[in-house]
């Protein structure tokens, strides 16, 4: 059975390796991941992660497609995936003190059967940052990209004081989560 994980991220790519997972493909989806108004940030990680799947699986309706989106919230509020030195400054102040939620949906679409999704969850509280703490991070540049603007697989994880849950979530999928989807759409696993 071929494997084709709809994504490009390497971190994806490397956690899935560890639970032995090797995916015939990489194909990401091209979707719209605008964040409709009133959508809570548990839904549009579900949401995003089954249209990623859907619309890889249409293309190889024969595979299965496992996707992904990871969302950083901080209570309703979905944070951006990080591009500009701006959004940055404003999301780690934002979580600066505070607590904030890691959610992944991990989606699966199998032939012949029905998309099945699960929800990775993880709250992290960030230490107070001072604003040389800010700038330091600001001249990093690992956050590029990143839902929330930090890296907990990098130098961010100095600013988290505690954290509550799966470690694969916040790096970009949860892999029990994941290991449980693949095993119960018949994907060879130890």
């Amino acid at each position: 059975m071929r494997l084709i994980l709809a994504s490009a991220s390497p971190r994806r790519l490397d956690l899935l390796a560890r639970i032995g997972v090797v995916p015939d493909a990489i194909v990401p989806a091209d979707i719209d991941e605008s964040v409709p108004r009133g959508e809570i940030p548990r839904d549009h990680a579900l949401r995003l992660a089954g249209e990623k799947a859907a619309a890889v699986a249409a293309r190889h309706p024969g595979d299965l497609v496992l996707a992904a989106d990871t969302v950083v919230a901080v209570g309703r509020r979905i944070l951006p995936k990080v591009e500009d030195e701006a959004t940055l400054r404003a999301c780690m102040k934002l979580l600066s003190g505070r607590r904030h939620r890691v959610l992944t949906g991990v989606a699966l679409a199998a032939p012949g059967q029905a998309l099945r999704t699960r929800l990775g969850e993880t709250m992290i509280a960030m230490k107070r940052l001072s604003g040389a703490e800010i700038d330091f991070y600001a001249g990093h540049g690992e956050w590029r990209g990143k839902a929330g603007g930090y890296a907990l697989q990098g130098y961010g994880e100095v600013y988290v004081r505690h954290i509550a849950g799966s470690y694969s979530n916040v790096v970009g999928l949860p892999l029990g989560e994941t290991r449980t989807l693949l095993k119960a759409a018949g994907y060879p696993l130890a």
